[in-house]
Formats: structure tokens, C-alpha cells, sequence
């Protein structure tokens, strides 16, 4: 029997888990968009997306461009690195010939959950679309990379799987934030929802409060100050947020009744974030949590004709102290925090407890 295969960040595992002693992994497996891509969107051509090819990405950490959406790691590398494992390589340096030994990672930036087809048939968002990577077309490459590569026969996947840990998300906002940026309307991209969540239901987390997000304070900005909140985000649009994480939890729990010998827990990205956007300075960001580090200037500094990394941009000295990295994704410090959130059990439902994480 398969004991542990994680599903997730909704995380899914077959097998006991109340009482269980703490699960250990021989190698994890990624799907996803910005938030967890170590360098499929590079490797692929980044021609949409060139920025991320050069400084200041990846100076924190890496000092160099790894195709990473931030200045140093992901919360999959966090996850990586608390189980003891090395970070994943991306799928396509796999298909080049990279050893994979602990894991693929097959998550592309700009990806959405609903296949770019679904985008160009109806004219929503397509023109901005970055990549056609949706997480079907990862899921077939995982399907490529296992029948050719990983188990041959059902045994070798038994025994290759029976320790792997399966991660799924955040991927779906990209699903929203096309459109939106294309002018649809928080009421039209509702209709959205029950689809992207069928689609992502048995394979993502929750999305992230993107009413704090640098790119959508800019873009929706408005003199109405009864549209923010008391920490300065968008109410219209985290609202958006939590509509789409409250559906998604409705379906998990229907998986729940459908494979009751798995167990299936919800990470709640938005919770996770949404404590720094409470409190910044609390968590070390005294910047704040909605200007970016890295980007073009105006009142968060997020501006289309000047994006980080491009002509005209400029990176902070102590990406630390922000928890924005460049208007649409986080800085290395924030994806931290919603790690540790995630794998001491603060933010995950059932509580994922991890016995190895060292308080801050």
C-alpha cells in the first residue's frame, strides 16, 4: 500500500495519520504557477517574461537568476529544505538530461489551472496569458516523466511513491488575475470559480489575499477609501479571494467523503499571508507588506512600463524588510513565513505538524 503520497498544499495522503509518527520523504513533486516554478518559465524561453533571467531575481539567496518569481526561495524550497531534501529541478532541465533523484518540479510561472484553449475560445485575458503550461499540461508531463523514467512497472511505482510527497499549488490565481487585468469584473469572473475549483479541487491550495498585492492596489486604485480595509488592501478583491478558497474547501470536503482513506488537508495560503499584511513590522518587514521591493516607482512602487528587472526599475537594498517583492509576487521572507505556517499545522487543515521547525 502507497502510505504517504501528498497530493498537494491542499496535501493528500493515503494511509493512518492521527497518531502517526511525523512523515519523512525520499523526494517531493511540484506543481503550480509563480509561487513554486524553480525555472520551467526560464528554461522554456521566458520570452513573455524575460526579467526573470537576470538580477536582482535571485540575489537574496542564489545570487544569480534561477527563473525563480522572487529574490531568493519559494516555499517549495522551504518544504524541500525541512524535510532534508535538495531543491527540485525543474522539469524541463530534467528533460534535458538533469539527474532527478529527490523530485521534479513541474510548476511554470504564469500557468493556470483551465487550459490556455479555454482563455483564447472565450477572449478573457488571453492576450496576456504567459504561458500554455496549465497544470494539464504538467500533470502529462508527470505522466511522460513516470512512465518513461521513474517506474516502468506498477511495483517500481510502489516502491518509488510509498515515500514522496506530492505538492499541488498555489496555482488557479492566475485563472482571475488575467482577466481581471484584461477589465472583467469581480461579479463575470465569479462565474469563473465553479470551474477552475472542479478543475483544481483534488490538486491546489487556496489563493493568496490578492487584494494586497502591489499589482492590484495600482491597477483598481481609487479615491474611495471605504474599498480598503484597515490594513490598506482592497476589501472588493480579498473578498474575491476568499469566495474562491471557501468553494475550493466545499470540494475538498466532497473528496473527503469520495476517497475516505486518503487524507486530504487544505493549506490556507490566504491566512497564512494575510498575518503579515496585518501586522508588517510584527514579522520584520518594516517597509510595510504592500510596496514592493522591486519595481518602477509610483505609490507602490508597481509600474507596467518600468517592472522589475526592466529599464528603468531599481531593487531595494534589504528585500527582508519588505514582504512584496515586485508588485505580483513575495519576497524570499514572506514565502518563509508561509512555509513554516504550513508545515507547523498553523495553517493547514487537519493540522500538518512538522517536528523539525525552528520558531523565528
Amino acid at each position: 500500500m502507497i502510505r504517504n503520497v501528498f497530493i498537494v498544499l491542499i496535501i493528500c495522503c493515503l494511509g493512518p495519520v492521527s497518531g502517526s509518527p511525523p512523515p519523512t520523504y525520499d523526494s517531493i513533486f511540484s506543481f503550480g504557477d509563480s509561487l513554486a516554478d524553480t525555472g520551467n518559465l526560464l528554461l522554456s524561453g521566458a520570452l513573455t517574461f524575460p526579467f526573470i533571467a537576470k538580477l536582482p531575481y535571485g540575489q537574496t539567496f542564489f545570487h544569480y537568476p534561477t527563473g525563480r518569481c522572487s529574490d531568493g526561495r519559494l516555499v517549495v524550497d522551504f518544504i524541500a529544505e525541512a524535510y532534508g531534501l535538495p531543491y527540485l529541478p525543474p522539469y524541463l532541465a530534467v528533460a534535458k538530461g538533469e539527474k532527478f533523484e529527490h523530485g521534479v518540479n513541474f510548476a511554470v510561472a504564469g500557468a493556470t489551472a483551465l487550459d490556455a484553449k479555454f482563455f483564447y475560445d472565450r477572449k478573457i485575458g488571453s492576450q496576456l496569458l504567459l504561458t500554455n503550461g496549465s497544470l494539464s499540461v504538467q500533470l502529462a508531463w508527470f505522466s511522460n516523466l513516470k512512465s518513461t523514467l521513474i517506474c516502468p512497472t506498477k511495483q517500481d511505482c510502489a516502491r518509488r511513491f510509498q515515500k514522496s510527497l506530492f505538492l499541488v499549488g498555489e496555482i488557479g490565481g492566475n485563472d482571475y488575475n488575467y482577466p481581471f487585468f484584461g477589465g472583467g469584473t469581480i461579479q463575470q469572473l465569479k462565474a469563473l470559480v465553479p470551474l477552475v475549483v472542479e478543475t483544481i479541487a483534488n490538486a491546489t491550495s487556496g489563493n493568496l489575499p490578492i487584494g494586497c498585492n502591489a499589482v492590484y492596489l495600482t491597477l483598481f486604485r481609487t479615491p474611495n477609501k471605504a474599498a480598503y480595509d484597515r490594513n490598506g488592501c482592497l476589501k472588493a478583491y480579498n473578498g474575491f479571494s476568499k469566495y474562491h478558497n471557501s468553494m475550493l474547501k466545499l470540494a475538498l470536503e466532497n473528496l473527503r467523503h469520495k476517497y475516505p482513506h486518503a487524507n486530504i488537508i487544505y493549506a490556507d495560503y490566504y491566512a497564512a499571508a494575510k498575518r503579515f499584511f496585518h501586522a508588517p513590522h510584527h514579522y520584520g518587514f518594516t517597509n510595510g507588506a504592500l510596496v514592493a521591493c522591486c519595481g518602477g516607482g509610483g505609490p507602490y512602487n508597481f509600474n507596467n512600463s518600468a517592472i522589475c528587472g526592466s529599464p528603468g526599475s531599481k531593487s531595494c537594498l534589504d528585500p527582508a524588510t519588505y514582504a512584496n517583492w515586485d508588485g505580483i509576487h513575495l519576497t524570499e521572507a514572506a514565502y518563509r513565513y508561509i512555509a513554516m505556517g504550513l508545515l507547523n499545522g498553523s495553517f493547514t487543515e487537519p493540522p500538518l505538524t512538522f517536528p523539525h521547525i525552528k520558531p523565528f
